[in-house]
């Protein structure tokens, strides 16, 4: 297998997540305690929290985490659920089963580095990026003419991290099909579905509506929950399932007791906790509406679908890279710049930032950039 590359995000994140004062590109919804979330269980869950055994747990995830889990979709079944110790387990273990040297994957740029480093360090990979100045849709047409027959999966992410997109339905419609023309794989990164400001309008997961689809999700983004590192796939193919299963025992074996038990909990309460994460998040794109309105000079602001991040195009004129580089430095306010997702495949936008809208407090980073900004202009 190819060594694979270091990963900009966490390498940038290892040196500011932790240090930066002011954490203004997190991608992950407001976070909140045991104690809060032991709060919304029933006695018999807070129960089994309380009580339980620190002792390994099933490859494929406890049966009533996946019962619990299935139950968010239309038609899946615990059996169709995998668990993994986070999403990018989940990612890496799909690619290795499905793809293998002399295979051919299709992925969208710009993207999670993983999404296309992981399949690259395997097979031919073609990019398809998504057009900024057509919404950051997905041509479909585009993707039907890299299909190959050695194509085995075409890998997309919606809503997408960093440009919050969420693809129109006739067009996930028309991948589905395509998808299921060609006896392709359809791994659909939904770490972000569920996520958006109050009544955002969500695609169906690609499982649900697709016989050879994958659906990835996590606890981590729509919950708020990423320190229980649960995360799965759901698929109707249960031979795939159980290839990837094989593979989680070279990995993490097996998911963290107290973390599948939180989790339990957190999905039987999903309602409450997501309508808390939506009511903050449709507060925060209004704060950002208006504060990039402020700076129209600086910034070309583009009002993401869904998720929790967005991907606002830098004007000034020293560059995206220096303006993150010396805000960070000079204030302590932490954004993502573009290169981190550069890609190998295509070119893709040198001027833009991630920010992010799914935790609290966003007006006192935004009151330190604004200062900033004001401040160099004089």
């Amino acid at each position: 297998m190819a060594t694979l590359p270091d990963f900009r995000l966490e390498t940038y994140f290892s040196k500011w997540e932790f240090s930066a004062r002011y954490h203004m590109t997190a991608s992950d919804a407001e976070s909140m305690s045991i104690k809060a979330l032991l709060a919304l269980a029933d006695d018999r869950d807070r129960d089994a929290f309380d009580n339980l055994s620190l002792g390994y747990t099933q490859t494929f995830g406890a049966p009533e985490l996946r019962e619990v889990i299935a139950a968010t979709y239309e038609r899946q079944a615990a059996a169709d659920i995998l668990c993994f110790a986070g999403a990018e387990e989940g990612l890496y273990v799909a690619m290795h089963a499905i793809l293998d040297k002399g295979d051919h994957a299709i992925v969208v740029t710009p993207n999670y580095q993983s999404s296309e480093t992981v399949p690259l360090s395997i097979c031919e990979v073609t990019g398809v990026a998504l057009d900024p100045a057509r919404g950051w849709t997905l041509d479909i047409d585009a993707v039907a003419a890299a299909i190959r027959p050695s194509t085995k999966l075409v890998s997309i992410n919606f809503p997408h991290n960093p440009t919050g997109k969420i693809l129109e339905r006739d067009r996930f419609d028309a991948l589905v099909a395509l998808c299921r023309q060609h006896g392709i794989y359809l791994f659909s990164d939904e770490a972000y579905r569920l996520l958006g400001a109050g009544g955002t309008p969500q695609l169906p997961a690609a499982a649900d509506v697709y016989e050879r689809g994958l659906s990835l999700s996590v606890m981590s983004k729509p919950y708020g929950l990423p320190g229980l590192r649960i995360g799965w796939i759901a698929c109707h193919d249960r031979a795939l399932l159980s290839r990837m299963e094989r593979m989680k025992h070279y990995l993490s074996i097996c998911n963290s007791g107290p973390g599948e038990v939180l989790a339990r909990i957190a999905l039987k309460a999903k309602d409450t906790i997501l309508a808390r994460i939506h009511a903050l998040m449709t507060h925060n794109l209004a704060v950002l509406d208006r504060f990039f309105a402020d700076f129209e000079d600086r910034f070309e602001w583009y009002r993401p679908d869904g998720g929790c991040v967005a991907y606002p195009r830098y004007l000034g004129a020293e560059g995206v890279e220096q303006f993150t580089t010396d805000l960070v430095e000079r204030t302590g306010v932490l954004l993502l710049p573009s290169s981190i997702y550069r890609s190998e495949l295509n070119p893709v936008p040198a001027d833009r930032f991630r920010i992010g809208y799914g935790r609290a407090n966003i007006e006192e980073g935004l009151g330190v950039l604004q200062d900033y900004l004001r401040s160099s202009t004089r």
